[in-house]
C-alpha cells in the first residue's frame, strides 16, 4: 500500500483524519477549499460550513471579489483565526510597488485580519515587474501582513526566475489527472515549495471517468474522493476544490480513510490528455 509523504502530519484533534504538510516551517492543511465564482451569500455559506466542518485552508483571491464574504464567514464559523491557513491572491493590475501595498490592505479589511498567511500574484501578467512586485510582497510579509508569499499560474521557467529574486513559498496552478504537473511537481519535491493544485477534479470531467470510477468502486468511494485522495498522497502538494454544494463538500471531506495502491496511481497519472481547462488571453506562453 502506498503510505503518505513522510512530510505529512495529522491536523488538529477537532479532525483528526485531516492531514497537514510543513513546508519553511509553515504547517499548510493539504485539503482545502476554493472560492473562484463564489458570490454573495452562498460564498458565505459554503465557507461557514466548510470552517464547521473542519476545513483550515480557505482560498480566495482580489479577482474573485468575495474576501468580504469570506471574511464574514470566517468570523461566524467560529476557528481562532490562528488555526486558518487564509490565502489571497495579487489582482492583475496591483504589480506595482504602491499597487502591491494598498491592495493588500484593502483584502485585510475585506477579510477582516491582521494578515494572511499566503500572499499569490495570481497570474505573471506583468512579468517585467516581478522584482518590484516580490520586493513589496516581501516588505508586507515583513511587516507581518502575510507569513509567506509565492505565485500562481507561473511556468516552471518563470518560477526558477522568481524564486531566484524571493523566497516563494507556493505556485497554485491547474492540476487534475488529465493535465499533470510534471515539471512542477518535481520541483516542488526537489526545492520545498507548495504545490497547490486548483480544478483538482477537472471541473467534475473525473466522475465519468470510467477508470477512476473502478479505482472508486474497488474502495467504496466516488471518483472525485479518489482524485483528491490521488493528489494529497503526493509531496508538498495541496488541493483546494471548488464547491458551493454542502453534500459535494462533505464528500470532499471523506478522503482520509483509505489508501489507493501504487497501481491505482500509475493508472491515474495515465490518465493525463495535456488538457489545460483554465486559459485565459492573459496566460502566460506555458512552456510545461
Amino acid at each position: 500500500m502506498l503510505r503518505p509523504p513522510s512530510n505529512l502530519v495529522p491536523a488538529s484533534k477537532e479532525k483528526s483524519c485531516m492531514e497537514e504538510v510543513c513546508i519553511q516551517g509553515i504547517t499548510v492543511p493539504t485539503l482545502g477549499i476554493g472560492t473562484w465564482h463564489a458570490q454573495g451569500r452562498s460564498c458565505q455559506r459554503i465557507v461557514k460550513e466548510a470552517l464547521e466542518q473542519g476545513i483550515r485552508h480557505i482560498d480566495t483571491a482580489q479577482l474573485y471579489q468575495n474576501e468580504r464574504e469570506v471574511g464574514k464567514a470566517m468570523r461566524k464559523a467560529g476557528p481562532d483565526r490562528s488555526q486558518i491557513f487564509l490565502t489571497t491572491k495579487i489582482g492583475n493590475k496591483e504589480h506595482a510597488a504602491a499597487a502591491v501595498k494598498s491592495s493588500t490592505e484593502q483584502s485585510l479589511k475585506k477579510l477582516r485580519t491582521d494578515y494572511v498567511d499566503l500572499l499569490l500574484i495570481h497570474w505573471p501578467v506583468a512579468f517585467d515587474e516581478i522584482a518590484e512586485t516580490l520586493d513589496a510582497m516581501q516588505s508586507l510579509q515583513a511587516q507581518g501582513k502575510t507569513r509567506a508569499i509565492g505565485v500562481s499560474n507561473f511556468t516552471p521557467k518563470q518560477l526558477q526566475t522568481a524564486r531566484k529574486l524571493a523566497p516563494i513559498f507556493c505556485n497554485q496552478v491547474e492540476y487534475h489527472p488529465y493535465f499533470l504537473q510534471t515539471a512542477l511537481t518535481r520541483m516542488a519535491k526537489e526545492d520545498g515549495f507548495l504545490l497547490t493544485a486548483y480544478a483538482p477534479l477537472a471541473r467534475g470531467k473525473v466522475c465519468e471517468d470510467p477508470v477512476i470510477r473502478a479505482i472508486g468502486a474497488a474502495h467504496g468511494k466516488t471518483p472525485a474522493q479518489v482524485t483528491l485522495r490521488w493528489l494529497l498522497d503526493q509531496p508538498n502538494l495541496s488541493a483546494i476544490p471548488k464547491t458551493t454544494n454542502p453534500t459535494r463538500l462533505a464528500e470532499n471531506l471523506d478522503v482520509f480513510d483509505f489508501t489507493l495502491t501504487p497501481e491505482e496511481h500509475s493508472a491515474i497519472k495515465a490518465r493525463d490528455q495535456r488538457l489545460r481547462l483554465v486559459d485565459p488571453p492573459f496566460a502566460p506562453a506555458w512552456d510545461d
